[in-house]
C-alpha cells in the first residue's frame, strides 16, 4: 500500500483573559521549627490580605515550597575565607488567578504593599480554558495537513484514500505572557493604578497525518 505523510501546522493568536499574580515569600531563621512556623504564619497573613481585597480563601494556590540550609561566607582571623551556618531559609511561591481586571490588580498590589510581608511578585497573563484553545489549534493543524495533502496529491496526479494514522505529540504549549519581571513589593502612597494591556499569545502546534494514495 502506498501512502503520503503530511505534517500540518495550526497557528492561533489568542487574547489573554486571566491575570496570574505569582507571589514569593521567603525568610531565614536560626531554627528549623521557627522557619516552618514563620512560613505558615506569613502564608496565612497573605491569605487574609487577599480575602480582604475580595478573593476567596481558596484562590491562593501553592506552586512550590522549599526549606534549605543557609550559609554565609566570611574571613577568619587569618583572612581566609570560611563558611558558616546561619539558619534555614524557606521559599514559598504561590499563585492567584483571576479574570483580568486592572482595578482589582491595582487594589491587590496596594494592599500587599502596605503589609509587612515584603513579597516578591510577578504578573503574567494566561487563558482560563487552555484545553479549548489547544483543541482549536489541533483542528487548524489537521485542516492544514488536509489542504497540503490535497495539493500534493493533485500535483502528483494521485488520489487520496482513507487516513491511516494521525500522529500528535501532546506536548506542553506555553500559554502565558509576562510583561513584568520578578519585582519586590514597594509601599504605594495611594491605590496602585495599573494600565496593562497584555499582548496576544501566539501559539502553534503540528499534527502529522498519513493517507493511503492510489
Amino acid at each position: 500500500m502506498r501512502t503520503i505523510r503530511v505534517t500540518g501546522k495550526g497557528n492561533l493568536k489568542v487574547k489573554p483573559d486571566t491575570t496570574r499574580l505569582m507571589i514569593t515569600l521567603n525568610g531565614v531563621y536560626p531554627e528549623y521549627a521557627e522557619t516552618i512556623n514563620r512560613s505558615t504564619a506569613e502564608t496565612e497573613a497573605l491569605r487574609e490580605l487577599l480575602v480582604e481585597v475580595g478573593f476567596k480563601s481558596s484562590a491562593m494556590k501553592t506552586l512550590s515550597f522549599d526549606v534549605d540550609t543557609e550559609f554565609e561566607n566570611y574571613r577568619d582571623e587569618n583572612n581566609d575565607y570560611k563558611r558558616r551556618f546561619i539558619g534555614y531559609k524557606f521559599t514559598h511561591t504561590l499563585k492567584v488567578d483571576f479574570p483580568s481586571d486592572n482595578e482589582l490588580l491595582g487594589k491587590t498590589l496596594f494592599t500587599l504593599s502596605r503589609s509587612n510581608l515584603a513579597p516578591e511578585f510577578r504578573i503574567s497573563y494566561t487563558i482560563a480554558d487552555p484545553e479549548a484553545v489547544k483543541n482549536e489549534m489541533i483542528g487548524k493543524a489537521v485542516e492544514d495537513a488536509m489542504k497540503k495533502a490535497e495539493v500534493l496529491a493533485k500535483a502528483a496526479r494521485l488520489t487520496l484514500g482513507s487516513i491511516q494514522t494521525v500522529d500528535y505529540s501532546w506536548g506542553e504549549i506555553n500559554m502565558e505572557v509576562r510583561p513584568m519581571d520578578d519585582m519586590l513589593m514597594s509601599p504605594c502612597a495611594g491605590p496602585c493604578e495599573m494600565d496593562i494591556e497584555p499582548d496576544d499569545i501566539d501559539m502553534s502546534d503540528t499534527v502529522t497525518v498519513v493517507w493511503e494514495i492510489t
